[in-house]
């Protein structure tokens, strides 16, 4: 079915297209997708772009801009008597401030790993003695998910602990930063919920070319060439290479679910900061699902990054993975020191497990 999206040829026409189009210019290129860094890694195609085009990854790791407070915070939970902690198992091994969950299960905590919040709620009907708790982490992807479950009415033992975040105003942010940027390529997952819309305010207000795209190298180059064209042209605007997938106004039923469940509030990303309106909480009528309240959770407003961890420098696109002192030496995905290291999404993960692909 994709085998046209990773024809040589066509690869090769349209590599050769943006080195024509990017000739006399630099282009820096930001993506926030974890999907989108291992496409581009495992497939080279850093490799196959002239020195004057660059693409860097951005905080499109949900696991990795969770607060370590946060994990600290969790990972303290499960180890109370009668409460279970439910979460993916790309969580399990973050390093959070002081713990993680791994490290809790070893002591006795009760972590338990699962597909999907419908089997957290799930246990919960099976275990009506335990208070289930739901680390609910992700983007706009996985909120849906978490906000049909809560309509749908889980049993009083299940409550969630949401720490998920909105990819706009993380964008935002990063260019009132100030960081060198000349566009984005928008994230295809959480794209295919929030549509194109969300992207065409922060293309005017910045004038940034962005371009929503899918992950095979196809997708990938073709929201490059995009981008590069309309640096060129000194246009900006959104344009929807992902068009199979992704309409103007989004997924609507999953976003009235969203909407319907929880309010938009500040949240805390790790090793990057506060954002602004950037952040998913349950709305007060469903109180009695929220762990924070349920058990009075209080989370520190702040959060660092390990000693010596570049993590966060990675995830605001200002160095590389191999720019970090720490890659491939104290941190190894076998001994991660950072989150970049751990989640599947981590750009610096993806980049050991193929770093005989240079940048």
């Amino acid at each position: 079915m994709f085998s046209k999206f990773r024809d040589r040829k066509l690869v090769e026409k349209v590599t050769q297209k943006i080195e024509e189009e990017s000739k006399g210019i630099t282009v820096r290129i930001m993506h926030v997708c974890g999907t989108h860094e291992w496409t581009i890694t495992h497939y080279g195609i850093r490799d196959l772009l002239p020195s004057n085009v660059e693409v860097v990854a951005g905080p499109g790791c949900p696991v990795c801009v969770t607060p370590g407070s946060e994990i600290d915070m969790i990972a303290e939970l499960s180890t109370k008597d009668g409460v279970a902690v439910t979460t993916f198992g790309d969580v399990i091994r973050v390093p959070g401030t002081r713990t993680s969950l791994s490290e809790a299960k070893a002591r006795g905590g009760d972590v338990r790993l699962v597909y999907g919040i419908e089997e957290a709620v799930r246990i919960a009907r099976q275990e009506r003695k335990k208070e289930v708790v739901h680390f609910s982490i992700g983007f706009e992807t996985t909120a849906p998910m978490a906000a049909v479950e809560i309509l749908k009415g889980p049993p009083e033992n299940f409550s969630i602990f949401s720490t998920h975040k909105l990819i706009p105003p993380a964008m935002e942010f990063l260019l009132k930063s100030g960081l060198s940027l000349d566009g984005f390529i928008c994230p295809g997952h959480v794209s295919t919920i929030i549509g194109v819309k969300p992207y065409r305010g922060l293309a005017e207000r910045y004038r940034k070319p962005m371009v929503v795209a899918g992950f095979e190298p196809l997708d990938v180059l073709l929201g490059i060439l995009s981008i590069v064209r309309q640096v060129k042209e000194g246009g900006w605007g959104v344009e929807n290479e992902y068009t199979r997938a992704v309409r103007e106004e989004g997924n609507v039923i999953a976003l009235k679910a969203i909407g319907d469940v929880f309010e938009v509030a500040d949240s805390w990303w790790r090793g990057i900061g506060r954002i602004e309106a950037s952040g998913l909480k349950l709305r007060g009528h469903f109180e009695e699902f929220d762990a924070s309240k349920k058990f009075g959770l209080e989370v520190p407003p702040a959060d660092y990054m390990p000693e010596g961890c570049g993590c966060g420098e990675v995830l605001k696109g200002v160095i590389k993975p191999e720019d970090c002192p720490l890659f491939g030496k104290e941190c190894t995905p076998n001994h991660p020191i950072g989150p970049c290291m751990v989640s599947l999404e981590g750009t610096c993960s993806i980049i050991y497990k193929y770093r005989s692909l240079r940048w």
